[in-house]
């Protein structure tokens, strides 16, 4: 009993071993590629178990067969068709479609594919670009650009007797910006502007203040000088007219006449507080003027 329960559990472990030897499986996201004695026999694209040899008869390695991105790494700059100097950020949608073609003339790696496909991408960058004007390149025609560089790199994978067996999905550009030193001198250059046009305004500003104060100035000159014109003119008819009134007043009563004028004699002659004065009544004719008034009213 005993020598035939170890019995099974080695034929077992053997069976394990051999089929971990023979039976692969191959994922929906992989392509696999068998190898027969260092040489490539088949690939195998669809996902499923599969039966190989075991080695080192036959070997088998996986491909990755989904969509890859490979994005831009350095920030080398380009020059456009004005000689301006532009950094252009950009990534590539690619995907492995020969794995064949591509572990012949690549190499088994995803990274070694990235690293030489990046480099292709940067030269056609680089002759496109000196095509076009910056304007273009940031508005107009970036798509026909991204198109441009496209056709270059595809051409650069496909054509050829060394076929790189990839699909260029998309080339497109994320970002491009004038290079470091240039942007630095652009933005110097507009601070100087609008720092010359700010002075500008501030100097308009002051004139048209300075205007505006002495305009004003002229106004409250003639202003006052009106309204003292006519505070004359007013002053003078009512002296005119008030000579009028004291002429007939004094017309129709002399006595009247006399009395007021020495009562304003007296009135100027007292204008200070301090101011004293001695009359003799029987001589003055103010008093004199009084007393026939008085007298007159007696009877």
């Amino acid at each position: 009993m005993n020598n035939k329960l170890i019995t099974f559990v080695v034929g077992l472990f053997i069976a394990l071993v051999a089929a971990s030897t023979l039976l692969f499986v191959v994922d929906q996201r992989q392509f696999g590629v068998v190898y027969n004695m260092g040489q490539i026999n088949r690939v195998i694209s669809e996902p499923g178990l599969y039966v190989k040899m075991p080695p080192p008869f036959q070997n088998v390695r996986f491909v990755d067969k989904r969509l890859l991105t490979l994005d831009s790494q350095n920030n080398e700059s380009v020059l456009t068709a004005e000689k301006q100097r532009l950094v252009i950020d950009w990534y590539v949608r690619w995907r492995i479609a020969d794995p064949q073609a591509y572990i012949r003339n690549v190499g088994l790696d995803e990274a070694a594919g990235s690293v030489q496909l990046s480099r292709v991408v940067r030269d056609a960058f680089q002759q496109e670009v000196n095509k076009y004007t910056v304007k273009q390149i940031l508005s107009s025609k970036r798509d026909e650009l991204m198109d441009n560089v496209k056709e270059q790199v595809v051409g650069a994978v496909t054509g050829g007797a060394k076929a790189w067996g990839i699909e260029i999905v998309d080339v497109r550009v994320t970002r491009a910006d004038y290079a470091e030193a240039i942007t630095e001198s652009v933005y110097r250059r507009m601070q100087a502007e609008r720092e010359r046009v700010a002075n500008e305004l501030r100097s308009t500003g002051n004139a048209e203040g300075e205007k505006i104060r002495a305009e004003a100035d002229r106004q409250r000159d003639v202003t006052i000088a009106e309204a003292y014109r006519d505070a004359q003119r007013v002053k003078g008819e009512g002296d005119a007219q008030a000579t009028r009134i004291y002429g007939e007043s004094f017309g129709k009563s002399p006595q009247f006449a006399n009395f007021y004028r020495g009562l304003e004699a007296y009135r100027k002659s007292f204008d200070a507080k301090g101011d004293l004065i001695v009359v003799d009544p029987q001589n003055s004719k103010f008093f004199g003027t009084y007393r026939q008034g008085g007298a007159g009213g007696n009877d």
